[in-house]
């Protein structure tokens, strides 16, 4: 009776496993993450439209954050350099969203979902993308700038915390130029990718 219990578990296991949306295989390309996911794309545009973030700058963002897996974890943290002990944040999912800014999503928008739903998941960085012009003033097309008050926290990134962060300013840039690479794909492909959609529809 245990073994079979052990089995079934297993079972279970291997199913929700299976459920789980692979990382697309050309991260850097979004035309060909949106071949391989054409839903990704349909959700795209419905954050773009909900939200006025570009879709290169969203996307740019969440390559960076958790190179689209679904249940991308931050980094253990460590007692006395040795022992596991809990994670470095509560973040989680596509978006890397912590606990308490999720939250507020939920509160503010009404919108439930989870963290590791890509559709969730990219209209939360609509969101907060939004959020971050309206109190900051930084456009949605500005992604360096955007990325910056995305790991800092807006608060943080008033404060200029990101200033005393040589390695941040770095992946900022990294983001900025990803944008800039999207942009300039999607313009080769947004037909094709329109006539599939209306093909699809």
């Amino acid at each position: 009776m245990k073994q079979r219990r052990t089995w079934i578990f297993l079972l279970f296991l291997m199913i929700l496993t299976g459920c789980a949306t692979a990382p697309p295989k050309d991260q850097n390309n979004l035309c060909n993450i949106y071949r391989e996911y054409p839903d990704w794309y349909e959700d795209s545009l419905d954050m773009q439209k909900a939200w006025g973030t570009p879709l290169p700058v969203a996307m740019a963002i969440m390559k960076q954050e958790s190179s689209f897996v679904s249940d991308a974890l931050p980094p253990r943290d460590y007692l006395l350099w040795v022992i596991p002990w809990g994670r470095v944040s509560s973040a989680y999912g596509y978006a890397q969203a912590q606990d308490p800014v999720w939250g507020e999503y939920k509160d503010g928008t009404g919108n439930g979902g989870s963290r590791d739903n890509f559709d969730d998941a990219i209209m939360f960085i609509g969101w907060y993308t939004t959020g971050t012009q309206r109190q900051l003033g930084i456009s949605k097309w500005d992604a360096y700038n955007q990325y910056l008050a995305y790991h800092e926290g807006r608060g943080g990134y008033s404060r200029g915390s990101h200033l005393s962060k040589p390695w941040l300013i770095q992946v900022a840039r990294k983001v900025e130029q990803q944008s800039r690479n999207y942009q300039a794909q999607l313009k080769q492909c947004s037909q094709e990718l329109e006539n599939d959609r209306s093909w699809f529809f």
